[in-house]
């Protein structure tokens, strides 16, 4: 897939969520061949970016190409403003985000609320291209509520505004992301454009994806919920791509190996403390993939120290192998 002049190794790229992609996360993906990862949602008001948590969704991925930047807000002046800063940082790609449902981003008239207004959007859209030598893309929801579908039309101001690539989640922003994501829509934006248009929403396995390519004959798929706690998704993808078997189990070594490299990577970009906080989600979601691992969820989420995550992540892989194994 083509993105303005950078050629993507792989069509399977890892969604933006704010709060799970972070530096370590977007790196994992990464090894496990995910073609495009994306910084976390950052506001475009660049006056909070001294923050703590600014700075850290602002730590762009250098050594990535390209490096992919999402930025969110209402203000085309200020939109524009925070692409050519994040440009003078780094990054490579500006994704603005106009399909976050929740609802402190929508009462600010941003993320899915954008939507609505469709000269907004608009003025939005050609501002940032105008601002920036980088490519620009756009990610949307299929519109505001299932009685205002708009995503063809959004989609194609975002061509003409000069937008290099598009992706669609399945839902609109009412749905947030009860019930079931509608490719429909995201087939019919397919042909109502000529960029790229990568498909998001609901693809958790292989088998899952070749539909979602098959229905909506898109260019590329974003994964979002169903990387969490599971990134080797993206080797798994790039097999059922390549017509290759997917289904021999990852082995219990390297699963220790990789929580334990993603604990350690969290606790030196966060520091201890705050890195076992982040962490205790992502072990919580690693524990999905588990069976007999109870035990070791209820302690390893409420300990304190990087120490004992990590003693207690190798002392669960170290117990008799026959009874434990990946789950389904």
């Amino acid at each position: 897939m083509q993105i303005g002049p950078y050629t993507l190794k792989s069509p399977f790229v890892l969604a933006p969520m704010a709060g799970v992609t972070d530096a370590p996360f977007r790196r994992l993906c990464r090894h496990f061949g995910a073609g495009m990862t994306t910084t976390e949602m950052t506001t475009a008001d660049t006056s909070l970016w001294q923050t703590t948590k600014s700075r850290r969704r602002l730590d762009l991925d250098l050594d990535a190409v390209p490096v992919a930047v999402q930025i969110a807000g209402s203000d085309p002046l200020q939109l524009a403003t925070a692409a050519r800063a994040c440009v003078e940082r780094g990054a490579q790609i500006i994704d603005i985000n106009m399909g976050c449902p929740a609802k402190k981003v929508c009462k600010k008239l941003a993320g899915s609320a954008l939507l609505k207004d469709e000269k907004l959007v608009e003025s939005i859209l050609t501002g940032v291209v105008a601002a920036v030598d980088v490519p620009v893309t756009l990610k949307i929801r299929t519109g505001w509520d299932p009685e205002h579908i708009n995503g063809d039309v959004i989609a194609q101001i975002a061509e003409q505004s000069g937008v290099q690539a598009l992706a669609v989640h399945g839902r609109t922003r009412a749905c947030r992301y009860r019930g079931h994501a509608e490719y429909e829509t995201i087939a019919r934006i397919k042909q109502a454009i000529s960029i790229p248009v990568i498909a998001n929403g609901d693809i958790t396995t292989p088998e899952k994806s070749l539909e979602v390519l098959r229905l909506t004959d898109a260019d590329g798929l974003m994964i979002g919920r169903g990387a969490q706690g599971r990134p080797w998704i993206f080797r798994e993808l790039l097999r059922v791509a390549k017509n290759e078997s997917v289904f021999s189990p990852l082995a219990k070594g390297e699963l220790r190996d990789i929580m334990l490299g993603h604990l350690e990577d969290m606790h030196r970009f966060y520091g201890e403390t705050a890195g076992v906080r982040v962490a205790r989600k992502h072990l919580t979601w690693y524990c999905k993939h588990l069976v007999n691992a109870d035990d070791f969820r209820f302690q390893v989420v409420r300990v304190e120290s990087a120490t004992e995550q990590l003693r207690l992540t190798q002392e669960y892989f170290d117990r008799d192998g026959a009874s434990i194994s990946l789950a389904a």
